[in-house]
């Protein structure tokens, strides 16, 4: 089987969890920086399959938060382009197992070519900063 790649943000408490999951079924991974990866509009654009654009984007992101871009408005293109140049927009963690890739820490094809199914109430994918840490604060 293919080695699992692990794109992060780091400190982010909650791709920490993520980790923390996957290391406790026996799966190893490489991680890498989201926010330093060289990103091109073919590479980026492979993580989103045939999910709607605005689920591309980190919803806890400042700039979407703020409204500067309107995830619900926005094309494909303009959309990788921002992401491009502002990381911290990206739908994270990105998950890259060979040929397979998907974003975010929920059911998808990188999950089932793992054989991972996720368990309600079991939320990973959620910003689980907590109250008095910011280390997971969308500043980079």
């Amino acid at each position: 089987m293919s080695k699992l790649v692990f794109y992060e943000k780091p400190r982010c408490i909650s791709n920490q969890r993520q980790k923390k999951y996957l290391r406790s079924l026996g799966i190893t991974f490489e991680v890498k920086n989201l926010l330093s990866e060289p990103w091109t509009v073919e590479n980026l654009r492979s993580f989103f399959g045939e999910e709607p654009i605005h689920r591309w984007f980190n919803s806890s992101a400042p700039m979407v938060k703020s409204g500067e871009v309107d995830i619900h408005r926005i094309d494909a293109q303009h959309a990788l382009k921002w992401m491009i140049n502002e990381p911290l927009l990206i739908r994270r963690p990105l998950l890259e197992l060979g040929t397979i890739k998907q974003s975010g820490f929920e059911p998808g094809p990188v999950l089932s070519a793992l054989k991972i199914t996720l368990e309600p109430p079991e939320d990973l994918q959620s910003c689980s900063r907590p109250k008095t840490e910011m280390d997971c604060k969308e500043t980079g």
